[in-house]
């Protein structure tokens, strides 16, 4: 079976808009509300979410987060060439 991961993310202009989006959440604050309100993708209308993908289908720095990372930890600031992420992975097969 392929790789699959389901994920959902925030894209801000700053890593330290980044860092402070990340605390928030790490205090309590909701991911998807923090997404909502902050993210500057159009995923963050739906709370960040983007769905299920696979290895190759995403930015290189994404899947090597996605791919290898903790399930249901916010990781981040990652730097890609659209800005800074907070992304959180939701589930992943192998």
């Amino acid at each position: 079976m392929a790789k699959k991961a389901s994920a959902r993310h925030i894209l801000v202009d700053s890593e330290t808009r980044c860092l402070e989006l990340k605390s928030q959440i790490e205090g309590g604050a909701d991911f998807a509300a923090v997404a909502a309100e902050n993210s500057s993708c159009p995923s963050g209308a739906n709370g960040g979410e983007l769905g299920e993908f696979g290895p190759g289908q995403m930015v290189r720095e994404f899947d090597e987060v996605v791919f290898s990372g903790e399930l249901n930890t916010v990781h981040g600031p990652v730097q890609t060439q659209f800005g800074y992420h907070l992304l959180e992975i939701t589930s992943r097969t192998e």
